[in-house]
Formats: structure tokens, C-alpha cells, sequence
């Protein structure tokens, strides 16, 4: 999972604006959207071109969004030019939102940029500000977009070693806006085989953190599934648990493979949606309590015990 640096100099909100050129589609107000918030994204994929209702750059602390400033909304908010996508910092965007789509097509994609590059394509520093700002914004244009669900794979473990690890940010007070509105926000728990602690912000208690399961067939066709000991456990905040190995798509269509707690809630997320359309009386708080109550248990060795989001025991639940 790729680190989201947490530069705690910065203490203001972002004050730039820029008037709105919103990339809608006529079928918005039916379709449910997942918004991601990750580095950039090869628009020109026509998998996630056809999906795309949306983009905006949000950087608060360089003037490297594509329009040569801290803030663009609109077709090229979220891209770069193809040397500078398809580097290792930067194409993660484009593997996360192709997994997103595989495992819900039937769903738009809001694409949320927020991390500034270089120019030879590596990522620029994060401030404590980036996260909240971008969150603030997607609540903002939540009904525009009609936006079901928020992911972003990223995040840092810079954390303290006490029980109280978790920092109290202007994070959590957007994530529980977005939860308020039945939004929730997706993050992963990280994959530095920490089992005491989540990734920020993923330990924020009114997000929806995701864990990391591996799973294969063995030789008489069954499937075994476990928590990965790359995947942080905590117990009282690590919510659900999900694949981390995927195929994905990358910046100019290569295919591959990605592995780690940022897969994991990418595929969270996507059938999130699908089970929030199917169960749409159901608060965040309900649906969390619902996948707990249908999923597939899983653990290992290290005594991290889950549930797996198991989508189709959900919806008939």
C-alpha cells in the first residue's frame, strides 16, 4: 500500500477556488458513484473511461494540479502525462479504481486526486490538511455526484505505541459527516504485519477500515481462506476483511497484479454499493452490523480473527 506522508506543519484549510467544470453524465442521478481519492488516473482506459462521471484535483499544499494550481474540477483534473502515470508513484490510482470497477460495473466513478507529483513523476509531500480537504469537498458535492461510498487507499503508521494510538483530526469530523449521510469512508488497515495497530485513518472509529485476506485452492478443489500476516489487526477497530490479491489494470492498459490492504478495500467498497442499492433502508452502522452477521469468518496463526465481506450472504440476509 503506498504511504500517505503526514507533514504536521500545515495548519490551515485550503481557501482556493476555482469555478466548478463538472464532467456529468445524464444517467448521475440513477447510477450510485463511488468516489476515489488516490495520486492520478489513466483516463484514457477505456474500462474506466465509460465509468468516469467525474474528476477533480485537490492538493493543498503544491500548484500541480493539471491547471497549474492547487485545485481543478473537471475533464483533466485527475491525469498526467502518460511518463509521469505510469511511474510506481503514481500509478496507483489507475490500478485501485480498475479493481473498483471489476468488482461492481454497475456503479460511476468520481475520481479525487489528491496527491501532487513531480515532474519526473514521483509523489510530492502530504500535510495533515489533505485528507480533510478532500473529504470536505466530496461532502460538499455529495448530491451533484450522488456519491454512495468514499475509498481511498492510502495511509501512514506513524502512530504512538499507547492504547490510544489513533490522532484526533479534522479527518474524523468529515468522515462522520459523510457517515451521517449514509456515506461511508473506506480505508485500509495496512500491511506492515502490525498486530496491535491500524494505519491512519483507518483507526478512526466512524470509518469503514478494511483488513486484508489471502486465500488459494488446494488439491481437492477447495478454497482456503485467512488473515494475511501482512495485514495490521486491531480488534476493537478493524471493521471488515476483504481480498488483497487482484488482477488490475495499469496507466497505458497493461494488466498485472496488486497485492495489499489498499486491494482489499477497493473491493470493500465496490460491493458496498452494490449491497447499499439492494438494502437502501439500511444505515452505514446496519450494513457494517449486516456483512458482520453474514460474512465468512476468517484468522490465522497470530490469533487476528475477522469477518470476510461475503456480498452475495449479505443481500439475501
Amino acid at each position: 500500500m503506498k504511504k500517505l506522508i503526514m507533514a504536521l506543519v500545515a495548519l490551515t484549510l485550503i481557501t482556493t477556488t476555482v469555478p466548478a467544470q463538472a464532467n456529468l453524465k445524464s444517467k448521475t442521478s440513477s447510477v450510485p458513484t463511488l468516489a476515489i481519492m488516490d495520486t492520478a488516473l489513466d483516463t484514457s482506459i477505456l474500462s474506466i473511461k465509460e465509468k468516469l462521471i467525474g474528476e477533480v484535483c485537490i492538493i493543498d499544499k503544491w500548484a500541480t494540479c493539471p491547471n497549474k494550481t492547487g485545485f481543478m474540477e473537471g475533464p483533466g483534473a485527475a491525469t498526467l502525462p502518460a511518463a509521469q502515470l505510469a511511474t510506481r508513484d503514481m500509478n496507483h490510482g489507475t490500478q485501485m479504481t480498475s479493481i473498483a470497477i471489476a468488482n461492481n460495473p454497475n456503479m460511476n466513478i468520481l475520481f479525487v486526486r489528491i496527491i501532487g507529483n513531480t515532474s519526473a513523476g514521483t509523489t510530492q509531500s502530504t500535510t495533515i490538511n489533505t485528507v480533510p480537504n478532500a473529504l470536505k469537498w466530496v461532502y460538499e458535492n455529495k448530491n451533484k455526484y450522488n456519491i454512495k461510498a468514499v475509498s481511498m487507499s492510502q495511509g501512514h503508521h506513524n502512530l504512538l505505541k499507547s492504547a490510544n494510538y489513533c490522532p484526533v483530526t479534522n479527518t474524523d469530523y468529515w468522515v462522520d459527516w459523510l457517515s451521517k449521510s449514509n456515506i461511508p469512508v473506506f480505508f485500509p488497515s495496512g500491511n506492515g504485519r502490525d498486530y496491535q495497530r491500524i494505519d491512519w485513518p483507518a483507526c478512526i472509529p466512524g470509518s469503514v477500515s478494511v483488513g486484508g485476506v489471502e486465500q488459494d485452492v488446494d488439491y481437492a478443489g477447495k478454497t482456503n481462506l485467512w488473515v494475511s500476516s501482512n495485514s495490521n489487526y486491531d480488534s476493537k477497530l478493524l471493521d471488515i476483511f476483504a481480498p488483497m490479491n487482484s488482477s488490475a489494470i495499469f496507466p497505458g492498459g497493461f494488466k498485472g497484479n496488486a497485492y495489499g490492504t489498499s486491494v482489499s478495500t477497493q473491493i470493500a467498497a465496490a460491493k458496498w454499493i452494490e449491497l447499499s442499492q439492494s438494502k437502501s433502508t439500511l444505515t452505514v452502522t446496519q450494513l457494517v452490523d449486516l456483512i458482520k452477521k453474514t460474512g465468512i469468518t476468517v484468522t490465522n496463526s497470530n490469533n487476528s480473527i475477522g469477518i470476510m465481506f461475503d456480498l452475495i450472504k449479505a443481500i439475501n440476509g
